[in-house]
């Protein structure tokens, strides 16, 4: 998968949470210690962002990050499990 991809899907699912928690752009990023302008580059999903200001966020929203594959194991993986 594409790690664009990736980077768009946290900042929309920050966003969400964010709009969720009826917190604005400018009261998160005080919170976290981030730029509102820094939010706004995470909120979309940028990829200049540095990681220690997307874990800020995400601590301040209480969230953790959970890697999961991006597709479905096939059906060789599937079936070494029950051997």
């Amino acid at each position: 998968m594409d790690y664009q991809v990736l980077s768009q899907r946290i900042g929309s699912q920050i966003r969400e949470m964010r709009r969720n928690r009826g917190l604005k752009q400018a009261d998160l990023a005080r919170i976290a210690g981030v730029t509102r302008q820094k939010l706004i580059e995470i909120e979309k999903g940028s990829t200049s962002v540095a990681m220690n200001a997307y874990a800020r966020v995400l601590g301040t929203l209480d969230c953790e990050v959970k890697l999961v594959p991006a597709a479905l194991p096939t059906l060789d993986e599937v079936q070494d499990l029950f051997n």
